[in-house]
């Protein structure tokens, strides 16, 4: 049997719609027929073959990590989940084995295989997970919202994990999952959230979910007005989601003396950064954001949905057929779409 896949098939920018293999599973495995499937900063760096991508993807390759379905067929071993379930997954394929899975670190295990990434994604009919990553979703939430539960854990991770609560924070970089961050750092108790962006639209669409106020990365007296709105003293708090040097650079230098910055921007080459200056004469607390934690981020990230504190049906602009990904990709570049999720179908 064949489907209708989006892939990588050689070593270019692009990708090619076609027909591969429908993927087998083995006995613990489920194959999920794809509903809807969300687009992701990673996406584009595949897409646009940038460094990180050619150092990292091994063409032919399905795309795409963020999606939801419906249960089509179980392994011999599953237990606790039926055909026609709808559900999504945790995209990070970890060993079990190693020290990281043994000691509640999975979702950086030494081993770990990322769905769209490493191994068959999700821009396609059909896609074998493991059973233990396949997560059941509550009725209530909508295909959309489902299907970009991943990158809202992204955000998720990186709140809970920087500790926000009473803090002031800035955000570098308001694509989706910046925008995300925004609700959910106001949910955990952010004092003030700042966000900062090149692009007019998306600064919008910042304040419409919450920042207390959105700045121009490009404003001379950025770092000056950050200062001036935390008393003197410099931000508590960075989340970086731009994966920009510069921003990197800038939202470092904007967090006050022992502050704590959070990084889950992919950067498309290497970063240089006065590390004397910026983080250790400073004593700031780095920390490197990968993923969401297996799986206690899933259950906050479906609470803060459920609750209705988080909503984010502002941020997803587009739905488009998986027909349309280069229209999808070309309003990604040209920063005219926030979130787009694709709409996968494929017959039963």
């Amino acid at each position: 049997m064949t489907m209708t896949a989006l892939s990588k098939t050689g070593a270019a920018p692009g990708l090619d719609l076609g027909e591969v293999a429908v993927p087998r599973i083995g006995p613990s495995d489920v194959l999920i027929r794809v509903r809807k499937a969300g687009i992701c900063g990673t996406d584009h760096h595949i897409y646009a073959w940038d460094t990180w991508a050619q150092r990292r993807i091994k063409p032919p390759l399905v795309v795409g990590h963020e999606f939801v379905g419906t249960i089509e067929a179980l392994g011999a071993a599953v237990r606790g989940f039926s055909i026609g379930e709808r559900v999504s997954a945790e995209g990070h394929i970890s060993c079990g084995t190693c020290l990281l899975c043994r000691t509640g670190e999975a979702h950086i295990c030494e081993r770990v295989m990322i769905i769209g990434v490493d191994t068959d994604g999700a821009f396609a009919n059909y896609i074998a997970m493991p059973a233990v990553n396949v997560w059941r979703l509550d009725d209530a939430i909508p295909d959309e919202v489902a299907a970009i539960f991943d990158p809202l854990g992204n955000a998720v991770h990186t709140v809970m994990a920087a500790g926000v609560s009473t803090k002031s924070v800035v955000i570098t970089g308001v694509g989706s999952i910046g925008l995300m961050a925004i609700p959910v750092a106001r949910a955990a108790g952010a004092a003030s959230v700042y966000a900062i962006d090149v692009n007019p639209a998306k600064l919008a669409l910042a304040e419409r979910v919450g920042a207390d106020a959105v700045f121009d990365a490009r404003d001379p007296n950025l770092l000056d007005e950050i200062s001036r709105r935390t008393g003197g003293d410099g931000a508590d708090v960075l989340l970086e989601m731009s994966g920009s040097g510069s921003a990197i650079d800038a939202g470092l230098h904007m967090l006050r003396n022992g502050g704590r910055a959070a990084l889950l921007g992919i950067p498309p080459d290497d970063v240089k950064i006065n590390l004397a200056e910026r983080i250790i004469f400073k004593g700031l607390t780095v920390l490197g954001i990968n993923g969401r934690k297996m799986f206690e981020t899933w259950y906050q990230t479906e609470a803060l949905v459920k609750s209705g504190r988080v909503d984010l049906r502002p941020i997803i602009t587009h739905v488009l057929p998986l027909e349309a990904f280069d229209e999808a990709f070309g309003l990604m570049e040209s920063g005219a779409a926030a979130k787009i999720v694709l709409d996968v179908g494929g017959p039963p």
